[in-house]
Order: C-alpha cells, then structure tokens, then sequence
C-alpha cells in the first residue's frame, strides 16, 4: 500500500492506494479542500499515467468535506472511469449528483482525457456568461449578503438541506402508518347483487321434487365492518420502532442542516478571504505604482539609474498579474457560494462582512466534547437508532406470544332495500403461532445483529466526535496566536517600506532594498489574510463540533 499527505492548518489529508479484486483504491481521508485538491489530481494523474489500462476506485468514506474544487476534479475523476463511493447524506448526495449529470448528459462514454478541458468546460456551463440568455431576461441587481443572511438563504433554499427536511417527513409518515394498525379500523359496505345457485351442488345429488337450482333473486347489503386488535404485541413494539426511527430521521435532517451550515459558512469566509487577496493585491500595485513613479523620476533627475526604473516596472507588472488572478479566485469563489445558495445563476453576489478577529476565551477540552455529545444531531440520530433496533428485537420475540383480535360487522340485507333486517356478526380470535420453519428466530438473530453494528457505530461516532472537537479546539488555539503573530508582522513591514522608499529617496540605496521591503510586504498581508481566515474557520468548526452551528450563525 501507498501513502501520500500534506499537512495544512485543517486536518492532514491522506490519500492511500491498493490493489484490490483486479482494481486499485484509492483511499482518501479528510478535508478535500483548497491545496489539497491539487494533491489528490497530482497523485490521481500519476496513476493515470503510470497505468492508463488500469481500472480505479475511489473511496470517499474517510472525507469529512468537499469543497467547490474537490467536486469539479471528483467530477473529472468519474468522467476518466474511476467508480466513487462514499459514506454519509453530504458526500453521497455529492456523488449521487456527479453521476447523475453523467447520465443525463446522453450516456456518453467514460473514458480518458485530459482534465484542463473538462475543467474550461465545466466553468463555462456553470460559471460562464450567456450573451444570449442575457438577453432574453434582464439581470437581476447585486445581492449583497452578511454571513447570517447567507446561512437563512441556504437553509430555505439549499437543495441538500430540504431533501433531509422531506426525508424526516417521509419518516413521520411511516410511524402514522405503523401507528394505524393498533387503533381500530371501520369501512362501509354497500351491494346490491342478483344470485342464481345450484342446489344440487351443495347436496351432491340431485334430490327428487326440487328443482336444482334457485333464483335469480336480488341480494341487498349495507353495512360496516370494525376490525381491531385487542392484544398484539409485536404491533405494539413495531410502532416504538417507527416512532424512534422517525425521531432518529429528524435528527439525521438537523445533522444535515449543521452541515449545511458549515458549508455555507466555510464558502462565505473562503470568499472573505478571496476579497482580501484582493483588496491587499490591489494595495500592492498602488504601491508599486508609486515606486515605479519614483524611480522613474529620480531617473529623470539623473539621480536613479535605468535598471531600478527597470526593476520597479517589472515588480508593477507582476503585481497587476498577481491581482488578476486574484480577482478571479475571488469571483470563482462567490460563484459556488451562490450554487450552495440555489440562487439564479444570473445573480451577482457581494459579500457584506469582511474578515475580522473576535478574541474569545479558550474553550476547555473536556466540557466541549461532554457538550458536543449532549447536542450533536448525529448522537442524538445514532441513540434513536440503537432504540429503534431494540424495539424491533423485541417485536420479533413477541411474535411467540399469543394475539387477541376482534372482528364484526353489521349489515341491513334483504331481497330489496325496503325489505331487509338487521343482521350481524361478531368474532373474537386468538392466534398463537405453533411452527414458523424458524422464521422468528432468524428475525430475532438478523435484529440482533444490527444492534450490534449500529453499537460498534456508535463508538466509532463517539472517537470521531471526540476528534472533531479536539481537532477544532488545537486549530482555534493556533490561530489566535497566528492573528497576533501576523498583524505584527503587518506593522513591521509597512516600517521596512518606508525605511526603503526614505533611503532610495536619498540615494542612500538602490532600490533593491524596496523591491525585497515590498516582498515582505506583501507576505506580510498574505500571512495576516490566511491567519484571519483559519481563525475563522477555526470557530466555525468548533461550532460544527459542538453542534451549535445553527444556533451561532443562524440567529
């Protein structure tokens, strides 16, 4: 087996390869996002190339996010003839999707090819402008969005999160009709017939004197029929199961609405922190600007000389390039935050907030993880469960019991509607099975055999809950002192600049010293923007480990 990894401020992301059955899988475990995308397309065109022949695997099961760039190159995967498969509402619902629009695309053949055209294709689709449907329709203003407008919009109109929200639904429904078997239940009757019988059919013989058949006369029937169980417990027990099962269903839709959450809020704040590349790029060619200005006129004074006006023009040039592609990741950005808002693709999206430091006290371990065992939606989901297979456990073991039933109808019946009288019948059963050829020991085993898993699940759950909220807590400890550490490192190299403008100014210097005084400058923003980005992500996802996302960002 193969092991590649790349360490980051968010869990390491690690990315494994095996043979298996004649195929190779290729294994991937945490956050596949930002940097980490190109890591998974490095290795994944490695063994494209290594084996074109070679048929792939992907094993999603291990990733706890995707962002906008991991799907795009998950789709590429899929499209080259990698099979993906994937645990959980999120990841599945991703790829469901991605194989979705496979097939929807007119079955067209999986194959090789290379990703940069898949890539251009795809952005121009999703993200591209359509000249002709701009015409048809006028385009809507810009939506300026806060952080907390932006998590109310993707809770009522994301698609992810409203399928959950039907999907509880269905659930309630499936415990309404469980629920129906235990109260009594009452249907009309009504008929009118014409019966001809052959009597001699029910004596076997033909009987001397009486002729052999009777009729055709008219039978009128109206009535109701009541049916109700008195006492059957396995009933009973498969209500209890539908009802937790219902419960367990919901909160998997609070779970889902968290992640959602999480998403959104992740999105929002990778495009803060595209704003701010901008904004800072966008500071740097001002600055650059000015320096080129300068040396161009020292030069002019014959005090500078051409190769620092030379130098400062190329510093400029690369500054102005370095804000293009700033802007773009800044517009590619907003462009998935408005696919994870279900918005009109002709909507243009401002961002309201702005990256910012909140100093908040340290969280302590120990309470944190007790509080996300308490509220996390995913334990509450688990325990409703593990419930629910008890319950059906033991409706297998009742089966063995004996059930009481009642049954009766009453009906007007007669030759004709003015001509009937009352009749009835009433029934009380018992039934008790004797043999089930095994039947009901084979439910009782096959019921405890999924209590067991959904018991080695929900240990898992509690080691990887555990995990989040220590992962969360390290994150948010870092980041804090990286805000510290970068504003500082901010202050000291505005003071560099000016120090190197004031000494090329006086001739003291070439203007090397304000080349590299710019450098540091702008590694300086770079470091501040990436510090107030983790931080962020930090707090959002010790809410999310929490599971107090909803309650922090949705007031």
């Amino acid at each position: 087996m193969h092991y590649f990894s790349i360490e980051s401020s968010s869990p390491m992301l690690r990315i494994s390869t095996e043979k298996k059955k004649g195929r190779t899988v290729l294994s991937v475990e945490g956050r596949l996002s930002g940097p980490r995308v190109a890591t998974l397309e490095q290795c994944w065109r490695e063994m494209r190339g290594s084996s074109p022949d070679e048929k792939f695997q992907v094993n999603l099961c291990g990733v706890t996010f995707i962002d906008g760039a991991g799907k795009i190159l998950l789709k590429g995967m899929y499209s080259e003839g990698a099979q993906l498969l994937a645990e959980g509402c999120l990841n599945q619902a991703i790829v469901n999707e991605i194989t979705a629009e496979q097939k929807a695309g007119g079955g067209e053949k999986r194959g090789k090819g290379p990703s940069f055209f898949f890539y251009v294709a795809f952005f121009s689709l999703v993200f591209g402008a359509k000249p002709g449907f701009a015409q048809n329709a006028a385009r809507p203003a810009a939506l300026n969005l806060t952080l907390e407008q932006s998590v109310a919009l993707a809770l009522k109109q994301n698609t992810t999160a409203q399928i959950a929200v039907l999907t509880a639904a269905e659930a309630e429904q499936d415990k309404n009709i469980s629920r129906s078997n235990l109260i009594p239940n009452a249907s009309l009757q009504v008929s009118d017939a014409a019966r001809r019988q052959n009597i001699e059919t029910g004596f076997g013989q033909k009987i001397p004197g009486i002729q052999e058949h009777s009729g055709p006369f008219q039978v009128f029937n109206a009535g109701v029929a009541v049916a109700t169980p008195i006492f059957d417990l396995t009933l009973w027990r498969r209500y209890q199961a539908a009802k937790e099962l219902a419960g367990a269903q919901k909160s998997t839709s609070e779970s889902t609405r968290e992640q959602v959450i999480l998403l959104v809020v992740s999105q929002y704040i990778g495009s803060l922190r595209a704003e701010a590349n901008v904004t800072a790029s966008k500071s740097r060619v001002e600055l650059a600007q000015a320096l080129y200005d300068q040396a161009a006129d020292l030069q002019k004074e014959g005090v500078g000389t051409g190769i620092d006006t030379l130098r400062a023009n190329v510093e400029l040039q690369n500054e102005k390039q370095a804000l293009i592609q700033a802007e773009n990741d800044r517009d590619s950005s907003l462009y998935i935050l408005s696919r994870l808002l279900n918005l009109d693709p002709r909507q243009k999206v401002e961002l309201a907030d702005s990256l910012s430091f909140f100093d908040t006290p340290q969280p302590e371990m120990d309470p944190s993880i007790d509080a996300a065992l308490a509220t996390r939606a995913e334990w509450k989901s688990i325990e409703q469960q593990v419930k629910a297979a008890q319950r059906e456990k033991q409706a297998s073991q009742a089966e063995r019991l004996p059930s009481l039933r009642f049954d009766g109808n009453w009906a007007y019946q007669g030759l004709s509607s003015t001509t009937g009288i009352p009749v009835y019948t009433y029934q009380l059963g018992v039934n008790m099975p004797l043999f089930t050829g095994g039947r009901i020991h084979s439910e009782i085993v096959k019921a405890d055999l999924q209590l067991r898993t959904l018991e080695e699940q929900k240990a898992d759950l509690r080691n990887s809950i555990a995990l989040d909220v220590k992962t969360a807590l390290l994150n948010l400890e870092s980041a804090r002192s990286e805000v510290q550490v970068a504003n500082l490192g901010v202050q000291l190299a505005k003071e560099e600049v000016d120090q190197a403008r004031d000494r090329f100014k006086a001739g003291v210097a070439n203007n090397i010293e304000v080349i590299q005084a710019q450098d540091a400058l702008a590694r300086a923003n770079d470091n501040q923007i990436i510090a107030l980005y983790r931080f962020n992500q930090a707090r959002a996802d010790y809410a999310r480990g929490i599971g107090q996302m909803e309650k922090v960002y949705a007031k």
